[in-house]
């Protein structure tokens, strides 16, 4: 998809492919021009090219540019901390490092100012040769000399095309690597379910979403931070598919930005009753997707689907055209397919992939019970948080985990950290919980927590740690609507 997309971008096309900022004759030449100055560079297929460059159409041109070469791509993270950083990029040592200037005032004058807001990159110079894209500020490294003349042949054949860090530690990197022919099979997975359509602006800022829409024709904007300016920016394009991850979703509800034609939401879990307030907000379809960094996407299900499920555990849905599940002996889900990552940089290529999961799947239907390690222990009983977390969303609950705070000689309490909405009424809430909570069974919690779930991470997902800590350190919560001491 990707020899598709570069292929389809010609110098003189006029048509739109970052909304508002750059059109597709745009990016055609500016990919064509970094391609040149990289070959000039010596950069060849198999080297690994470092990217530090702000979203937008830089970092875009130069993926491009690089895939066309045959260098595989790895993005450099100002959240993982310089340490991390330099212990992954020993695994893979990339032939030049590509940084714009914020990239670099983060590594250098900027850092303690950066670093105030979780953001922190070493001296690239200590490396990688490294060059400026973009423009310069005194101190940066040299800036990268675009050419003109003959574009470079298009790289034809396998390899990696992208290595995307994940969790790790100094000690143990961890990375993910995809070739280009399994990152092609995931691109026109996430093109079949989100099914752009020429013309019609799409909303998403992620690789995965913008590729496969402007392959199909249409143009692409990145979601903006602020939901007012969101709001505007919905009304304005129109967008027939967005994609937001769910902390991104409920800050926009909340702030009564509207939607329009298909939206699609991953990275962290998805709750009916979410889905169920994007519809009630003008979409014409909510879609939760499951994926992975390792498999991407591997299921979805529409809101529908999911409202009208009533077992335990969180539909995730079907798994989507050649992906592969099969549980290990411990429940844990394992995923294969063409789509799935070749390897974790630095081990053998696998088959399958084990995602953490403990999951029912039935057909192809895929139901999770919660993480492995999230697991809980109470008077010898294993409790899955993912299996009862669902049903604690309910009218007026943002967001709902269970977890649990040590109770002594290996025994843990289960406690509900509860998130209402904004507007909601505790009340009503409490009363609303009465029956999901007295279903739970076993599982019921000890006590329930209303208040904020912490998040963490890029994709803002809840940190159960800092939740469990939070519910240890208030000893004396009200117990659930109906629980007697």
């Amino acid at each position: 998809m990707l020899d598709e997309l570069s292929a389809g971008l010609r110098a003189g096309d006029d048509r739109p492919a970052l909304a508002g900022r750059l059109t597709r004759g745009d990016l055609a030449v500016l990919r064509d021009r970094y391609a040149t100055a990289l070959h000039a560079r010596g950069l060849t297929a198999g080297d690994t090219l470092g990217i530090a460059i702000r979203p937008g159409p830089r970092a875009l041109a130069m993926v491009l540019a690089a895939y066309r070469l045959g260098a595989r791509v790895a993005l450099l993270d100002p959240t993982a901390g310089p340490d991390v950083l330099r212990a992954r990029l020993a695994l893979a040592p990339p032939a030049l490092i590509i940084a714009d200037a914020a990239a670099q005032a983060v590594a250098g004058w900027a850092a303690p100012l950066a670093r105030r807001i979780g953001l922190a990159l070493p001296d690239f110079s200590e490396m990688s040769e490294t060059v400026t894209v973009g423009p310069r500020v005194p101190g940066n490294a040299p800036s990268l000399v675009l050419r003109t003349g003959p574009v470079p042949r298009p790289y034809d054949g396998d390899g990696d095309a992208v290595i995307i860090f994940t969790s790790g530690t100094t000690s143990s990197p961890r990375a993910v690597v995809h070739t280009r022919s399994g990152l092609d099979t995931g691109l026109r997975a996430v093109h079949d379910l989100v099914r752009p359509r020429p013309g019609i602006p799409v909303l998403g800022g992620t690789f995965f979403v913008m590729v496969p829409s402007l392959a199909a024709g249409a143009p692409v904007a990145a979601p903006a931070r602020r939901p007012r300016t969101l709001t505007k920016q919905v009304t304005g394009l129109k967008p027939q598919a967005t994609y937001l991850t769910p902390p991104q979703i409920r800050a926009a509800l909340d702030a009564g930005v509207p939607f329009t034609g298909r939206v699609y939401s991953g990275s962290a879990p998805v709750s009916a009753n979410l889905l169920a307030r994007v519809r009630a907000a003008g979409a014409d379809e909510a879609w939760g997707v499951y994926a992975l960094t390792e498999v991407f996407p591997a299921a979805a299900v529409p809101s529908g689907e999911k409202a009208a499920y009533d077992g335990d555990g969180d539909l995730v849905g079907d798994l989507l055209p050649g992906v592969r599940a099969r549980l290990d002996d411990t429940g844990q889900l394992l995923l294969a397919g063409a789509g799935v990552c070749d390897r974790y940089l630095g081990a053998e290529p696998h088959e399958w992939v084990a995602t953490g999961d403990v999951a029912a799947v039935t057909s192809r239907r895929v139901v999770l019970a919660g993480r492995c390690k999230d697991m809980i222990l109470r008077r010898a009983e294993n409790i899955y948080p993912g299996l009862y977390e669902p049903a604690l969303h309910v009218p007026g609950v943002a967001l709902a985990v269970l977890v649990g705070v040590p109770a002594g000689d290996g025994d843990e309490h289960v406690v509900a950290v509860v998130e209402t909405a904004p507007g909601a009424s505790r009340p009503a809430v409490e009363a609303a919980l009465r029956e999901p909570l007295r279903r739970m069974g076993a599982a019921r919690p000890d006590r329930v927590l209303f208040a904020p779930v912490p998040l963490a991470g890029r994709s803002r997902k809840p940190d159960r740690g800092a939740a469990a800590s939070l519910a240890a350190g208030i000893p004396h919560q009200r117990r659930p609507p109906g629980v007697r001491g």
